[in-house]
């Protein structure tokens, strides 16, 4: 069975390659971000696991590191070509995915909403509008073998192991094995016990 995914993989890179080739000629003449941004709406849009190893195929080529055995549900959206997609995760239907590192085995529910960290849109200055005072990027790390449960934001560090309640706000870093609920997210129990 290992031996009949690799072939896959290998078959959608190259069947993708052209595409590949014309984002990565139009991200040399154009901001990087918004070329890889339209690139992932595009194939967002292409249902089952054909979509899904499509998808796979294309970011293993254009994103920071993307491993090829996972799955990427239909409708999910990533804004910044600078992720990190590791071995064995699934990412649900509908989530959208901003700068982050997503590490092995991680389970992310459908709708889940991982933001580029809580620094993104800057506030203070009230004779600029809001849209003109910019922002700063932060990369997210979802740790080894952590479940994302359904609806759940995200804009700080989850550590490994651990498990987000559906619907959680995560706006400050999460220790290992933690199990985590609420708006805003509060530990609730140790996985590792006492």
């Amino acid at each position: 069975m290992k031996l009949v995914k690799k072939f896959l993989s290998v078959f959608f890179i190259l069947l993708i390659l052209p595409l590949y080739i014309l984002y990565f000629v139009l991200a040399t003449v154009a901001d990087k971000d918004s070329v890889f941004s339209s690139f992932a709406q595009f194939f967002s849009l292409i249902p089952g696991k054909l979509g899904s190893y499509i998808r796979t195929a294309f970011f293993n080529l254009a994103m920071t590191h993307c491993d090829t055995d996972l799955v990427i549900g239909f409708g999910v959206l990533f804004s910044h070509q600078d992720t990190e997609l590791l071995s064995g995760c699934y990412i649900g239907h509908q989530s959208n995915i901003g700068k982050c590192r997503i590490e092995e085995n991680c389970l992310l529910g459908s709708g889940v909403h991982i933001m580029s960290g809580k620094g993104q849109h800057n506030f203070d200055d009230l004779n600029t509008p809001l849209i003109d005072q910019g922002g700063t990027f932060t990369k997210v790390k979802i740790g080894e073998d952590t479940w994302i449960g359904n609806g759940s934001l995200i804009m700080a560090n989850v550590g490994k192991k651990c498990i987000v309640g559906a619907g959680s706000v995560v706006i400050n870093d999460i220790p290992d094995y933690s199990i985590v609920a609420g708006n805003p997210a509060k530990v609730i129990k140790s996985r590792k016990g006492n």
